[in-house]
């Protein structure tokens, strides 16, 4: 991947459509755009102009261009936007066009949001955020995502990473300039009161996992016992059949997923096998992988047939229980809810109850943390803090603490790509009037 050429690519969807947007961008862009459509537009002004093939001089299509020269693009570069007609031939006949130019080349998987990142126009945390609402599928994450794209988590992170930044300028002037009049004598209260607010700060956001619950998705396992009626629940769910329902024990032998939006929030519903002992190998794996989904839902619906369960359900993080079949039989009294699958009785009650669940584990519109990377990187940051306060407080070596003050604000650098320990620096001359 060269970072010094132009590049092109389609940034609409693929097929047959009534416009197809080309975007290029590169050093070469405003002079590829003289070449195919003649006269420069204004910048960031639409206007129409016939595109030519800049070899043959054929035209190729009467289109819309812009021009938007650097830094002020998505790219930071100088950037140009062909709109033309989205017939197959002739958006494949523009493509070969640009492909046939010196020093100009079809780009590469996010290689446009690579170079914004790489020229200071978005940070790691604001990428995540546009591929989360590319990829968003219900109304809660596109909210999520465009918090994440308009820097909540980015904003966050640096002003964590200032603190300690602060913190690791006191202690290293505590170091290398102690003998110096301008450098306060005892800095050690100030330091950990610093530690102590930035630490439960970053405790707080990791101790809120609804924002990756929401990005991820809601997981609720079905199980109980074979023939309790999972299958047909998940269809009902689902609106379609996904799932084999048949009247004999033990059909569903694999985990079935279906993705659903309940109230505006992901959720992922798992059929799984019927827990049972069984000689059958094949089940026996089946009902392996069923208890292994079990301990890792977020809710599980333990649906009791009426004739009853035969055995407890397994421990889970959070477990209601369903009566099935209730057009068939009276339900168990236990049961939560109480549903007839096949003929929609206690679904509207069912699909309420998931949806008040789903809220509740993911419906809080504060949580920062959106990725295990962010979580991570958090962790270790914690981590760090912990030991330098520890350091601080018994009063050990201020170089092994200031170590461990500047991983930290590596750790939460990561998270928006600013990992520069030369900030350090400017920050200790800055504050203390060193040198001067």
């Amino acid at each position: 991947m060269r970072s010094d050429d132009t590049i092109f690519a389609t940034a609409s969807g693929h097929g047959r459509a009534a416009v197809c947007l080309i975007r290029i961008s590169g050093r070469e862009s405003g002079r590829i755009l003289e070449r195919m459509a003649g006269r420069m537009p204004e910048p960031r002004r639409a206007v129409v102009r016939t595109l030519k093939d800049p070899m043959t001089g054929e035209a190729l299509d009467q289109a819309l261009v812009l021009w938007m020269p650097g830094p002020g693009s998505f790219t930071g570069e100088d950037q140009a936007e062909l709109q033309i007609h989205g017939g197959l031939a002739t958006r494949a006949a523009v493509l070969r066009a640009l492909g046939s130019l010196e020093n100009c080349r079809a780009a590469e998987a996010g290689e446009f949001t690579r170079r914004a990142f790489l020229n200071g126009r978005m940070d790691l945390a604001q990428v995540e955020g546009l591929a989360d609402i590319i990829d968003a599928e219900t109304e809660a994450q596109r909210r999520q995502a465009m918090r994440q794209l308009g820097g909540r988590l980015g904003n966050a992170a640096e002003g964590w990473r200032e603190s300690i930044l602060q913190v690791l300028a006191l202690l290293e002037a505590s170091l290398d300039f102690s003998d110096e009049g301008d450098v306060p004598e005892d800095l050690e209260a100030e330091i950990l009161q610093m530690i102590d607010r930035v630490k439960g700060e970053i405790g707080e956001a990791m101790a809120n996992r609804s924002g990756e619950r929401l990005r991820e998705g809601l997981t609720v396992v079905l199980a109980g016992p074979p023939n309790a009626g999972k299958s047909t629940l998940l269809n009902a769910l689902a609106r379609r059949d996904v799932a084999i329902v048949s009247p004999i024990a033990g059909t569903t032998r694999d985990v079935i997923e279906v993705h659903c939006d309940l109230g505006g929030l992901p959720v992922i519903i798992v059929d799984t096998a019927g827990l049972r002992e069984s000689a059958d190998l094949i089940e026996q794996e089946g009902v392996s992988r069923a208890r292994a989904r079990v301990e890792d839902a977020d809710l599980v619906l333990w649906l009791v047939p009426p004739e009853g369960e035969e055995g407890p359900p397994p421990p889970a993080r959070r477990l209601l229980r369903v009566g099935t079949k209730a057009d068939l039989a009276q339900a168990n009294a236990d049961c939560d809810l109480t549903i007839a699958a096949a003929t929609g009785e206690g679904l509207p009650e069912l699909i309420a109850q998931l949806e008040e669940e789903a809220a509740a584990l993911m419906g809080q519109g504060d949580a920062i943390v959106t990725r295990e990377r962010h979580r991570k990187a958090l962790e270790r940051a914690h981590a760090a803090l912990d030991r330098s306060r520890a350091m601080l407080v018994s009063h050990g070596p201020l170089e092994l603490a200031a170590e461990d003050v500047r991983l930290a604000a590596r750790a939460v650098g990561e998270i928006t790509g600013r990992v520069d320990v030369e900030d350090v620096l400017d920050r200790l001359f800055s504050s203390f009037c060193i040198g001067k």
